[in-house]
């Protein structure tokens, strides 16, 4: 799939404030709305508020408001990529889900980390790779069925 041109793209950035998630929403539904089957937008609305306030919350909590979130979108023919970067610490991702799976109890009980399951769930492809200007890219892929 990596060979296959982009129908469109887009990119955002923002500065890590949790306000910002309102445009970035609008922006969104701008952009890609008319682009997707109208069934499949609130799954793109949710996997880019939990990305998006994952990297506020978690990956800048110790950075200045003005260090920048990239957002990048790109709609392909059968699929939406989504792709957040952030500054923060790397993060596994992989081993983090594999724990909150694990645990007894149902990940959608927990306040915390139900984000992360959302995320898992609703999309087709899932990773955080570290880039190598010393970022994170989470990388969030949907089918467009």
């Amino acid at each position: 799939m990596k060979d296959k041109q982009p129908k469109a793209e887009w990119h955002l950035q923002v500065e890590t404030d949790l306000n910002a998630l309102t445009s970035i929403l609008e922006w969104l539904e701008n952009i890609v709305l008319p682009m997707i089957p109208a069934d499949f937008w609130w799954q793109c609305r949710l996997i880019i508020n939990e990305g998006f306030t994952n990297a506020v919350r978690h990956a800048h909590q110790n950075l200045p408001p003005t260090t920048p979130i990239d957002i990048e979108v790109k709609v392909f023919a059968d699929y939406l990529e989504i792709r957040i970067w952030d500054r923060g610490q790397p993060f596994n991702l992989e081993a983090k889900l594999h724990s909150i799976m694990q645990e007894q109890r149902d990940p959608l009980d927990r306040e915390g980390e139900r984000g992360l399951v959302f995320m898992y769930k609703l999309t087709d492809d899932l990773r955080y790779i570290r880039t190598e200007d010393r970022r994170n890219c989470l990388v969030m892929r949907k089918n467009i069925i």
